[in-house]
């Protein structure tokens, strides 16, 4: 597959792999203390990474709106990079929230000519060429654009699925609008309600779908030259006794199936958004405004419509929805309002000024934007995050005010590359002077058990953590060195596993024939743990 390549490409390629892992601190609550919603301010790269060993796999939706790379200083952004700068920010960027993406999750990216072609390139290589879905046109503009040779109107928003087959079959379909609703009439007054007519021709020749047919005034039918009927003689013979083919008001056109809006279950996206159904740039600068007020609004928002179709076609209540460059606040408020989970990441002062008081808004009810259309009135809640200190410091050592749970977390994603346990609301607030609070998970997966050492079995491989004294100080040095005692104390929280163990821990006194002989591999903390 042909590739893209710029200056400084390899070293963006490795930066995600740099980039330290970092604890998250939580600033606030607000509403409903157990709601699953993050917001969180800092370097949206190190707040992916941050999540990873909680949401690797699980975002069900990713929507990004990037800088446009459009040469023209914003109040909120620096939009004026080089273009190979540009790309080397996307790139580890994306690469990140890949590995976030959930196998039947998809993402879409707003961007515009400036840089969508070379976006969709770098799409290519990142997600694969074969997960490409679409490149969605959204009318931005409802006037025209006098000031250019060829005025603006359309922005793009490219979308790539983990797996398109699994992103087809879980989509949905968007509702029937007033206008798609006004072609459904009832001319023939059939007792099952308003119904349009939709053709029975196709494209091709199938022998089993050349036949002739009779209209009710005699008149004979036959597909015209390049077309079959699209359904067999038999298919058809039915539609005609469930009275389901319509000839026209004097019975002599061809014939047409009948489609009932009863039985309508939506309409198919397609790639043409227009400005009617999604709204446009002057619609997303009043709901701004409304918002923040004229002196103090965003400069380049993107309408609660556009998001809501993205939600509406990508996700059901309670999935996941990501947005890492969050600007205004705008997906985690409509994801909000739909009734789904969010996470939003932003780097500027904004995600204080805009982001947080504007999401506010929507838990007390807030009227703007999509609110009436989905019926919203409030409620939920969310936590307002920042980036916390590195697990790992500068020289490979793990950071001494380190918690068991946040290196375990760690630890089972490098080794298995899914995340540690269900995710579940953070812990209680610190305390003045506590430091870091960790998003804590729920106890681990496949056969993990909390409060001990075991992180779960995965492959037919247990998994185990001897750090900060997790077996109270029964053991050598807090239970963290592996002795026989502690194997024995960890092999019998899962007598029945006969597979292998990965045990890691600071120090060994078993040697290696009986580590052999014990099906167990030893790394030590913290030289042998992968601190990407």
């Amino acid at each position: 597959m042909p590739t893209l390549d710029w200056l400084h490409k390899q070293q963006a390629i490795k930066a995600a792999g740099r980039v330290p892992y970092r604890l998250l601190n939580v600033e606030s609550a607000h509403g409903d203390p157990a709601a699953d919603n993050w917001l969180i301010q800092g370097d949206n790269l190190e707040a992916l990474k941050a999540l990873l060993p909680f949401y690797a796999g699980r975002v069900k939706c990713i929507y990004i709106d990037p800088p446009y790379n459009t040469k023209s200083a914003f109040e909120h952004y620096d939009d004026n990079l080089e273009h190979s700068q540009w790309l080397s920010m996307m790139v580890p960027r994306l690469e990140l929230l890949r590995e976030l993406l959930a196998e039947d999750g998809s993402i879409w990216v707003s961007i515009d000519d400036n840089e969508a072609h070379y976006l969709k390139v770098v799409m290519d290589e990142v997600f694969g060429r074969g997960n490409f879905v679409a490149s969605n046109i959204w009318q931005k503009r409802y006037s025209r654009e006098n000031r250019e040779a060829i005025g603006d109107a359309h922005d793009y928003v490219l979308l790539y699925a983990k797996s398109p087959t699994r992103f087809k079959e879980t989509r949905n379909l968007l509702s029937l609008g007033d206008k798609q609703r006004a072609v459904y009439k009832n001319p023939d007054s059939d007792p099952r309600g308003p119904w349009q007519s939709v053709s029975l021709l196709a494209q091709g020749y199938r022998p089993n779908q050349m036949y002739e047919i009779v209209g009710p005034n005699g008149r004979l039918h036959v597909p015209p030259a390049g077309n079959c009927w699209k359904i067999v003689r038999s298919e058809y013979d039915k539609l005609v006794a469930e009275n389901r083919v319509y000839f026209g008001k004097d019975g002599s056109g061809v014939p047409r199936r009948k489609e009932f809006l009863e039985f309508a279950k939506g309409l198919v996206p397609w790639t043409w958004w227009p400005h009617e159904e999604t709204g446009h740039n002057d619609e997303s600068k009043k709901e701004c405004n409304a918002l923040f007020g004229a002196d103090v609004s965003f400069g380049t928002p993107k309408p609660e419509r556009l998001i809501q179709r993205i939600i509406q076609i990508a996700t059901n209540p309670g999935d996941l929805v990501l947005d890492s460059f969050l600007g205004s606040g705008t997906t985690a408020a409509v994801a909000h309002k739909m009734s789904r989970r969010w996470i939003g990441i932003e780097m500027g002062e904004h995600a204080r000024t805009h982001c947080l008081p504007r999401l506010q808004k929507v838990i007390d009810g807030e009227q703007g934007g999509i609110s009436q259309a989905v019926g919203w009135a409030g409620g939920g809640g969310f936590r307002f995050f920042t980036l916390g200190q590195p697990v790992f410091l500068a020289d490979g050592g793990i950071d001494p005010d380190i918690r068991f749970d946040t290196l375990a977390a760690w630890v089972w994603y490098q080794e298995t590359r899914t995340p540690w346990g269900q995710p579940s609301p953070p812990a209680p607030l610190p305390q003045a002077g506590e430091g870091s609070v960790l998003p804590r998970p729920a106890g681990g997966e496949r056969g993990a058990m909390p409060g001990t050492p075991l992180l779960g079995i995965h492959e037919g491989t247990a998994y185990a953590l001897l750090f900060n004294g997790i077996l109270g100080d029964r053991r050598p040095q807090g239970g963290n060195v592996l002795t026989a005692a502690v194997l024995a104390a960890l092999k019998a929280l899962r007598p029945e596993h006969a597979g292998p163990w990965m045990v890691f821990g600071e120090s060994c006194r078993l040697s290696p024939r009986r580590l052999a002989a014990e099906n167990v591999r030893f790394r030590q903390i913290p030289y042998e743990i992968k601190a990407r």
